[in-house]
């Protein structure tokens, strides 16, 4: 027992000299070529990667695509949605929509898809039978669909 708890420090202490060394190695950088270092880190520093930072997980995402595809098709359902949101934005919806689809309890997911309806600072009430149905009703066409 005794031996697995040192090779777990070891481990651990190994791990915290190897970022050590590196957090050094970067302020000697930093000391040596100024704010040009970042050069050494970043590979397109003149290009748009701040501006675009989290996008791939947005634009890569096959699930959010398939719920946008959804969300503006003819389906009855989606249609319903699209009247119920009126002026709101669709693709924010769609966001929050794909988060909510990654909650795994059945009531949690019905819940936050009611309160994703309802919107933020809107007085619908979420214990409304039409808004139950409608996130019930788009909860059976995205489990058909992804």
């Amino acid at each position: 027992m005794a031996n697995k708890r040192e090779t777990h420090c070891n481990n651990q202490v190994d791990t915290f000299a190897e970022a050590l060394a590196t957090a050094r190695q970067m302020q000697q950088n930093w000391l040596t070529y100024g704010v040009d270092f970042v050069n050494i880190y970043v590979e397109d520093v003149e290009g748009d990667w701040l501006e675009t930072w989290g996008h791939d997980e947005i634009l890569g995402n096959s699930q959010l695509d398939s719920i946008k595809e959804f969300l503006v098709s003819n389906d009855s359902v989606a249609v319903k949605v699209r009247q119920h949101l009126g002026e709101r934005s669709l693709f924010d919806f769609a966001v929050n929509l794909e988060e909510s689809w990654r909650i795994s309890e059945t009531n949690d997911r019905l819940s936050a898809v009611r309160k994703l309806l309802a919107g933020e600072g809107n007085s619908i009430n979420t214990d409304d039978i039409r808004l139950f149905d409608l996130a019930n009703s788009l909860l059976v066409k995205l489990a058909e669909i992804l």
